[in-house]
């Protein structure tokens, strides 16, 4: 078996999984004021930011172009592997998974096996790093798939969003608990639940947001009973995100600890200022 590992621009890759010869990112559109950019190809993540302050009309994300997609598969056979794992955003964000399992068998002599990670951004540029981990130790695809299988099951993720009128218009929350949120001037907790962004809890402010999320680190910590891995992501807050890593690593020393950022495709519907805590 040669093995490619296939994701999306969504994931946060560290720079040693950045560059891995196996594997191949498919950028998903971003549409700004009518005008469509790839992420990660022609708008980066702080002019992401800058734009969404400046745009007149909500953004918006589509999914990749068909035709681009036929053309990465294609050139990947060509340089001559034979098996495919595609790991993608949460179907409960994009529908781009359902479209890859439509369309997995229309490139002959390929295997392409589309998996949907039920998150994105750090957690699921971990399980690419550890897909290509295990491709370089020979392991087999089976042993792969239970890999990055556990690493979703066990994986959890907590958002703090500045506003959540993103969520809503993208359709990505309902408007139950965007009501909520305003008549009580409220700061959710966010998490995803069966790869849907759902809400759940209610706190009244940032910083009682953030304690109740260590805490429920702490929870998993005890539950696992084994050391932790460690997610702090951000869109445009870096100075927060800094804070709680520096928080973090003082509490959990041991932890493997990794600060990353929401790009403009997730940061289309989490909006400016948002913070994530994940611990898998």
């Amino acid at each position: 078996m040669k093995l490619a590992i296939v994701t999306d621009s969504t994931a946060y890759l560290n720079e040693r999984t950045r560059n891995h010869k196996d594997l191949f990112v498919i950028p998903i559109p971003v549409i700004i004021d009518d005008q469509p950019f790839e992420e990660g190809v022609d708008i980066g993540y702080e002019e992401f930011y800058q734009k969404l302050k400046s745009s007149k009309d909500f953004p918006k994300t589509s999914q990749p172009v068909l035709g681009e997609v036929y053309e990465l598969y294609r050139s990947i056979k060509d340089q001559g592997y034979d098996t495919v794992i595609s790991i993608h955003l949460s179907e409960g964000i994009s529908g781009f998974v359902r479209t890859l399992t439509a369309i997995k068998d229309d490139v002959t002599g390929l295997q392409v096996i589309p998996y949907d990670s039920k998150i994105t951004s750090v957690p699921m540029g971990y399980m690419v790093e550890k897909a290509l981990e295990m491709g370089d130790e020979g392991k087999s695809l089976e042993e792969i798939l239970a890999a990055i299988d556990r690493i979703r099951d066990t994986t959890k993720a907590y958002i703090i969003v500045d506003d959540l009128d993103n969520l809503v218009r993208g359709g990505r929350l309902t408007n139950g608990a965007a009501i909520i949120g305003g008549l009580l001037k409220i700061k959710p907790i966010l998490t995803f639940r069966e790869g849907k962004i759902v809400l759940a809890e209610k706190i009244r402010s940032l910083k009682k947001a953030l304690q109740r999320t260590e805490e429920i680190i702490e929870e998993q910590r005890q539950e696992k009973g084994e050391d932790l891995r460690i997610f702090v992501i951000h869109g445009n807050n870096p100075e927060l995100a800094q804070q709680e890593y520096e928080k973090l690593s003082q509490k959990y020393p041991d932890a493997i600890i990794e600060i990353g950022t929401f790009g403009p495709v997730i940061g289309t519907h989490l909006g400016d200022k948002a913070i994530a805590l994940g611990v898998a």
